[in-house]
């Protein structure tokens, strides 16, 4: 028997980050994080981005933010250096 909410499509927080380089040498956001309408988008805004900064990634996660819910992150696009982002 199937159970009717886990068959339900999740909500996902699907963000892109760029990043630029100080002049220490430390990574910092240079865009975002922003909120993207799809992952498909994600990947797009990441490329478009990726030729600008020293590095970008877009990701996802299943999320319920009502209830603090967040799922294990899947990264969708890298490019660069970007930091661990756990």
């Amino acid at each position: 028997m199937s159970d009717d909410v886990s068959d339900q499509k999740k909500p996902k927080l699907i963000v892109v980050v760029a990043f630029d380089r100080g002049e220490d040498g430390e990574l910092f956001t240079a865009y975002g994080p922003t909120d993207q309408q799809s992952e498909d988008r994600a990947i797009r805004t990441a490329k478009a981005l990726a030729s600008n900064h020293v590095g970008v990634i877009a990701r996802s996660r299943d999320a319920n933010a009502a209830l603090g819910d967040y799922g294990p992150p899947t990264v969708l696009f890298t490019n660069g250096d970007v930091p661990d982002m756990e």
